[in-house]
């Protein structure tokens, strides 16, 4: 790599970080109005209880626990898709793993905030942690809430560990970048970092411990959410497969947010040089992959539930089918499997960006409704027909729906503000070819500590 690459790389990729353009004030405000406005509209249900939200006796879980489930789908982009490729040394991986591994932090903080939503006195949410009292009064440890609070904490906690790391090397590049306020706070973000030996070998040591912990972390927690379902006398709830349903749903969900936030970077922040096509369509096989699992769990759940013919498991099976709730149904079958199937499956469509996005945001549609069809028909028909329900979402729900996805848009702008949003020291080490990365990394780290030019790139070092 010469040493103009080296300066071009850091050009393109602090630009946004150190520079700011109108677009990005215009998005901030665009974006942050309709959170604003999202705020509101939980001020207004907090003042007035829940009962401004269309859930009635007996459907007691509508949106709001639909978003939930929705974006803890989401965050399985990120972390597991990252630490999956990180294991695997999949080259193509470098431009990627921060944008995946940003859309996990928010995903799960914009995720974790609909159970204390829900909760309907939102102030009292510490009753769900488990702390000392005089009383000795504990959570209840059978209730799923209690189960999403440890699954979500301990996820989102490994998330932002395995995010941080490897960001360090970058702030120590913005450190001796930027000036002004921001350069005391870069350097103290950049804890020390001076691109010795002996930080390369513990950084290189705690993600690679870190990507094999966060896929056991990142599989468990989105089953704990499936027992939250599963684990309930509740018609088509009451079943084994779901776990490996929820599990395979997220990540289905979750690769297409992240084809969807790569799009959007790309085209915002002019780093069409960097995300290239084969990223689009490396990730569009994986979409492939996951539909293909998705088709597969949705007719196995649907053919035993029918062979079944069980009374109350067959009026939610047919208010779905051909019911109030088809129409949403097959639209849910159209968006994740009738529409990407063909965009993903012919090479022609997808190793074009534009197909592969416009079959990710059908996907993340379809998987929306998904989580819906799981909750409500199944609430709504109960196992005594005098016991059955219906359910309308009115505008707070609606809302606040919207507010959380504009609260995502916005969480990625501001990151990328203040973080390059590739990790420009991974980029420059995927530049050399593999072998001469294995023989000569290590040497060119060690005598690159001890140059005074260190500092000039993402690597620490004039040859990276």
């Amino acid at each position: 790599m010469t040493e103009k690459t080296i300066a071009q790389i850091n050009e393109d990729l602090l630009r946004p970080v150190i520079y700011t353009t109108p677009r990005f004030w215009i998005a901030v405000l665009l974006l942050g109005s309709v959170v604003a406005a999202a705020v509101v509209a939980f001020l207004y249900q907090a003042w007035n209880g829940i009962g401004v939200w269309g859930i009635n006796r007996p459907v007691f879980w509508a949106f709001d626990i639909t978003n939930f489930v929705f974006w803890i789908g989401i965050s399985h982009a990120g972390t597991l898709i990252s630490a999956i490729l990180r294991i695997a040394d999949a080259e193509w991986r470098r431009p990627v793993t921060r944008c995946a591994e940003v859309i996990t932090l928010f995903a799960l903080m914009i995720g974790g905030m609909f159970p204390v939503i829900h909760l309907g006195r939102p102030w009292l949410f510490f009753w769900m942690i488990p702390y000392p009292s005089e009383r000795q009064i504990w959570p209840q440890f059978r209730s799923p809430l209690a189960w999403d609070f440890f699954a979500i904490g301990t996820y989102l906690t490994g998330s932002f560990i395995f995010l941080v790391y490897p960001i360090i090397p970058d702030f120590a590049l913005l450190r001796d970048k930027v000036t002004g306020w921001r350069k005391p706070l870069y350097t103290v973000l950049a804890l020390g970092w001076r691109g010795t030996p002996k930080q390369w070998h513990r950084l290189e040591s705690a993600m690679h411990i870190m990507a094999i912990v966060i896929i056991p972390v990142a599989v468990s927690v989105h089953t704990i959410v499936s027992w939250d379902f599963a684990m309930a006398p509740v018609p088509m709830w009451h079943s084994t497969i779901f776990g490996p349903y929820f599990v395979a749903g997220a990540i289905f969900s979750g690769i297409a947010g992240l084809i969807i936030a790569m799009a959007f970077v790309r085209k915002v922040l002019g780093l069409e040089a960097y995300l290239l096509p084969i990223h689009f369509d490396s990730l569009g096989k994986l979409l492939l992959t996951m539909c293909l699992i998705w088709v597969y769990f949705v007719f196995s759940e649907r053919l035993t539930v029918w062979y079944g013919n069980e009374s109350a498991e067959m009026a939610v099976f047919w208010t779905t089918q051909r019911g109030p709730f088809a129409p949403l149904f097959w639209t849910m079958v159209a968006c994740n499997f009738l529409i990407p199937f063909p965009l993903l499956a012919i090479k022609k469509f997808r190793t074009t960006i534009t197909g592969v996005v416009i079959a990710s945001w059908a996907i993340v549609v379809g998987m929306w409704l998904e989580r819906f069809l799981i909750i409500v028909p199944s609430l709504s028909h109960k196992y005594l027909p005098y016991d059955y329900g219906t359910y309308r979402p009115t505008w707070v729900e609606i809302t606040i729906l919207v507010g959380s996805n504009a609260a995502m848009g916005l969480l990625y702008i501001l990151f990328s503000k203040f973080v390059p949003i590739i990790s420009i020291w991974e980029l420059k080490v995927g530049s050399h070819k593999p072998s001469v990365v294995r023989s000569q990394v290590s040497v060119l780290r060690g005598s690159s500590a001890r140059r005074s030019t260190a500092t000039d790139n993402g690597l620490l070092t004039t040859d990276h």
